[in-house]
């Protein structure tokens, strides 16, 4: 059975997956003319520039807390074991190839985004139906390519956003605080339950509170380490640099790209690392209200940023900075991070490491769920069915849970990674498809401005 399953995953996580992920982010910065890079001010200015004095007090679902469901859901263990298998296995110029790459999803981010909001449309609930599987259905006119990305969406909510998170919290609370794991179970399960069973709603409530807390500790513990050897980071950036003209340097640091959060297999070991082009943001950042396409897509793009530019760049900084002093570990994955963290702070820098991605991996349950629940009601809906879906979700959500938290996952690893690459393939298929519907700009105009706010149809 492991046999078949790892000759699938090659398959699936073929050199033929990183062109396809690459090519369509090179499209999109092609037709949009480098707007990542020469409209920056402009995207820049119309997400946490236009935070300041703004508030939520009609009860409806933020643009910022939109984003930081997304965030919930992309900021995962990856972003510390993703980032240090980039290291390990391409050096230190990784880092720059982990820019580049993640400088091209930002426009897959925003085309996936702008199309999920063009599209969505209001349930029978009320509530935002949006995604890849809205597009493909209503822009593409594919029902049958929209059912099977929902498809494959679900069941990567049980492997990847469910399943495998919870086992790293599990194994890590076991492992750092001696928490017996069925106590894990049981403690991981009835928290998600009370944070999903309040809806969209809670959920993006609980993730405007969580991440940038949570966020904030590891990125200030980051720079107080990264500060403190202020001397050595001239000689560090110019390793980075002089590294990347290697070729090994320039393949892990696409692998590290392409990597993070739950996958752990190969290239596809980790989770995309933002998921530009996994078509999860277009679901997550479907219930904001008061917006437009351009502007969510804005919002996706400096999600893709934070997540990678920021976040990563500091835990590559951190490690870099160890090895300076320490010499070349023997160290990999999220044990490297720890040891980084824990050569400056002591026992506080282990906890810190463990801490964070048990922070992270449950922000991800969370956020999964709601992009489960999305792809499970149009999947239902596609067969006629719409008595009960809510609640049967919920319980097989909350079962995949309990169970992650409790078995050992070598094959839901290998299944997930296989999910999610099959997830992405009809996504990118209908980006490349849909890709004269985004609009093409790079000046000062704020992009927000050349779109209308969306209506409750297309």
């Amino acid at each position: 059975m492991i046999q078949i399953l790892e000759i699938l995953h090659s398959a699936v996580w073929g050199p033929w997956t990183l062109v396809l992920f690459l090519g369509t982010g090179l499209i999109y910065t092609i037709r949009s003319r480098g707007f990542q890079f020469c409209g920056i001010r402009t995207w820049m200015a119309a997400t946490i520039g236009s935070l300041k004095g703004t508030g939520n007090e009609t009860g409806k679902i933020t643009p910022f807390q939109s984003a930081c469901t997304a965030l919930s859901a992309t900021i995962g263990t990856g972003n510390i074991a993703g980032v240090a298998t980039a290291l390990a296995c391409g050096g230190s110029g990784a880092l720059v190839w982990m820019w580049i790459s993640a400088a091209i999803g930002m426009m897959t981010a925003y085309g996936e985004t702008y199309l999920g909001q063009k599209y969505r449309y209001r349930g029978e609930d009320g509530h935002w139906m949006c995604g890849p599987m809205v597009y493909m259905e209503r822009g593409l006119g594919s029902p049958f390519l929209g059912g099977l990305y929902a498809g494959l969406a679900v069941l990567a909510s049980f492997g990847m956003g469910s399943m495998v998170q919870a086992n790293s919290i599990s194994q890590t609370l076991n492992y750092e605080a001696h928490v017996p794991v069925p106590v894990c179970a049981a403690v991981i399960t009835v928290l998600t339950a009370l944070v999903v069973a309040g809806g969209i709603r809670r959920i993006a409530r609980f993730s405007e509170l969580l991440l940038p807390a949570s966020a904030g500790i590891y990125l200030f513990f980051s720079m107080t380490l990264i500060l403190s050897c202020l001397p050595q980071l001239p000689g560090i950036f110019a390793e980075i640099f002089r590294e990347a003209l290697h070729p090994r340097p320039a393949a892990g640091g696409i692998a590290g790209f392409l990597m993070s959060g739950s996958v752990r297999y190969g290239l596809a070991r980790g989770v995309f690392s933002n998921e530009a082009g996994l078509g999860s943001l277009a679901v997550l950042h479907g219930a904001a209200e008061d917006t437009t396409p351009e502007q969510q897509g804005m919002w996706a793009m400096f999600e893709v940023f934070f997540d990678t530019m920021v976040v990563c760049t500091l835990t590559a900084l951190a490690i870099l900075c160890m090895q300076r002093h320490m010499g070349i570990s023997s160290a990999e994955g999220p044990a490297l991070a720890a040891e980084a963290f824990a050569w400056r702070f002591g026992s506080l820098g282990r906890i810190l490491v463990s801490g964070s991605m048990v922070v992270f991996a449950f922000g991800t349950i969370v956020a999964w769920y709601y992009l489960g629940m999305q792809s499970f009601a149009y999947f239902l809906g596609r067969l006629n069915i719409s008595a009960g879906i809510p609640q049967l979700y919920a319980v097989l959500y909350l079962l995949s849970v309990f169970a992650g938290s409790i078995c050992r996952l070598d094959v839901v690893w290998v299944l997930a990674d296989i999910w999610n690459g099959l997830m992405a393939f009809p996504n990118l298929v209908a980006l490349l498809w849909m890709a004269r519907e985004v609009p093409a700009f790079c000046d000062s105009q704020t992009a927000a401005d050349r779109g209308s706010k969306s209506s409750d149809t297309p």
